[in-house]
């Protein structure tokens, strides 16, 4: 956790909380994200497009739209002792935030202290070919790395999606690493052309200096397996002495590029859209029918179940029963595949066979500790069972291991906090942009109804209801399994004083 102080002001820049005088100040996702910006700029000044780009990434927005929330902040922040706003306009150009001493500003230059043993980032590889669709053969040969590394006991593997932040963008190495909380990244390009494939790559120690590794593969494509291999062998080989051990189990590879291609375009489309997941579902499908053996297509195909009956709308069953079938055969086909271990324990969760599903992610997590998607998984079975210290547990160890998640991690760590009567901290979390507006919506108006703000509670309600015209208490009981009773009805609880339909 890091802290910086500024005035009478603590903000944590992780939990993204503003604190005056020991109280919470209530500030908007926006304006939020704007201060945490200019503070971790360390007194720099930040340009107007760099503000807009981090606080609304991927959209288009007019200027006046952060004018409106750098007022916001400004009211909220007050005057300096100097008389000075803390938000300084540098005419034309940005904004520059003052007021940290300078002890603070050199805390600042550490994002994330990297933990005790070796610590890695795998950045997205480059597309060096002509043809843009094998950006998705770049994207594969990523996410298979950074599986295969965090399966290396004792090594610490920042997760996909963080890695992916930096897709595209222009970074210095030393500052990804520091933000991630790592010193070793892997940085690579992949050229494919006809039926071969070139390969660079190159492992840098960012905190130390100088590249440990360097290697150029130039191959077959029916080889690049092969390579993959090679590659984990020779960063654990950079990295002996700081190991405790060698590479993993072994995973069990595609039969051919095409089911390959399959899987990762599969995979890709699961994370973008509820309308993605469903064509990924095909993919994944068709995976199978090429290769019936192989556990990934098996794991993901469950896994596009599983999303259908939660968040699709598609009826629970058959779903649930497909999904779980699915899952236990993709655990016979390969009983090492960490992913199907947590998908398998997801399927047996959701029909309440609890046991079974605890040994599940316990087994998961023992393959791959590094596994960020298998502990925020296990953190809503802690949920379901009523045991709120340890979701809040294992939902922070998936942030670290994933300092740039998908929406749904905050959703969790919101549930989770609201378990625990965290309350004020669960409508923190589920107010970020990354999961607002979404179904954890119901669980920040019990939040604010728990704490007596009925009115904002009832807004919220309504609007979760706007997108959600048909939610009942009753079904949400039916469909969403408690091992604890009273877990379960603390939530109905305070959808009932939100005023969510019965």
């Amino acid at each position: 956790m890091k802290e910086v102080s500024f005035g009478p002001f603590c903000l944590d820049l992780e939990r993204r909380e503003l604190l005056r005088d020991g109280a919470v100040v209530a500030l908007g996702s926006r304006a939020m994200g704007v201060l945490c910006v200019l503070v971790a700029a360390n007194g720099d000044l930040v340009t107007k497009d760099e503000l807009m780009d981090a606080v609304w990434p991927g959209l288009i927005v007019e200027e006046n739209n952060l004018q409106v929330q750098i007022s916001a902040l400004r009211k909220a922040l007050g005057s300096g002792k100097d008389g000075q706003s803390y938000v300084v306009t540098a005419p034309g150009r940005g904004y520059r935030f003052v007021g940290l001493s300078g002890a603070t500003a050199a805390r600042l230059s550490d994002d994330r202290e990297p933990p005790d043993k070796p610590s890695i980032a795998v950045l997205p590889f480059t597309n060096m070919s002509s043809d843009p669709e094998h950006a998705f053969f770049a994207d594969g040969l990523t996410e298979d790395l950074i599986t295969d590394l965090s399966l290396v006991p004792g090594l610490f593997v920042i997760a996909r999606n963080s890695s992916f932040t930096y897709k595209g963008k222009s970074v210095d190495i030393r500052d990804i690493a520091r933000n991630l909380g790592v010193r070793y990244v892997l940085e690579g390009s992949a050229r494919r052309a006809a039926a071969r494939v070139r390969i660079n790559v190159q492992l840098i120690d960012a905190i130390g200096g100088g590249h440990l590794w360097a290697e150029r593969f130039d191959r077959s494509l029916d080889d690049v397996f092969a390579v993959q291999d090679e590659v984990v062998a020779k960063i654990v080989e950079a990295l002996i002495g700081r190991l405790t051990a060698g590479p993993g189990p072994e995973r069990k590879r595609p039969t051919s590029l095409e089911v390959y291609d399959l899987c990762v375009r599969g995979r890709a489309l699961m994370l973008r859209s509820p309308e993605a997941a469903r064509e990924a579902r095909l993919l994944f499908e068709r995976a199978i029918a090429l290769d019936p053996e192989l556990a990934e297509a098996h794991s993901w195909l469950a896994f596009s179940l599983i999303a259908g009956a939660a968040v699709l709308g598609d009826p629970l069953e058959p779903n649930r029963r497909l999904a779980l079938a699915t899952a236990q055969k993709a655990v016979a086909l390969d009983s090492n595949d960490a992913g199907a271990r947590w998908i398998s324990a997801l399927t047996l969760m959701n029909t309440q066979r609890w046991t079974e599903a605890e040994a599940g992610f316990a087994t998961a997590l023992e393959l791959d500790p590094n596994n960020a998607d298998a502990w925020a998984m296990r953190s809503e079975l802690m949920v379901l069972s009523g045991r709120s210290s340890e979701a809040i547990a294992d939902i922070e160890k998936a942030l670290r291991l994933n300092p740039h998640p998908p929406g749904w991690y905050y959703w969790y760590l919101g549930q989770a906090q609201y378990l625990h009567g965290e309350y004020e901290r669960a409508i923190r979390s589920l107010r970020r942009e990354e999961t607002y507006r979404t179904l954890s919506r119901r669980t920040l108006a019990a939040s604010l109804a728990q704490l007596g703000r009925l009115d904002e509670a009832r807004r919220e309600a309504e609007l979760f209801m706007a997108n959600n015209p048909h939610f009942t208490i009753g079904h949400w009981v039916e469909s969403v399994p408690f091992r604890d009773e009273a877990a379960g009805q603390h939530f109905v609880e305070g959808y009932r004083k939100a005023g969510l339909p019965e």
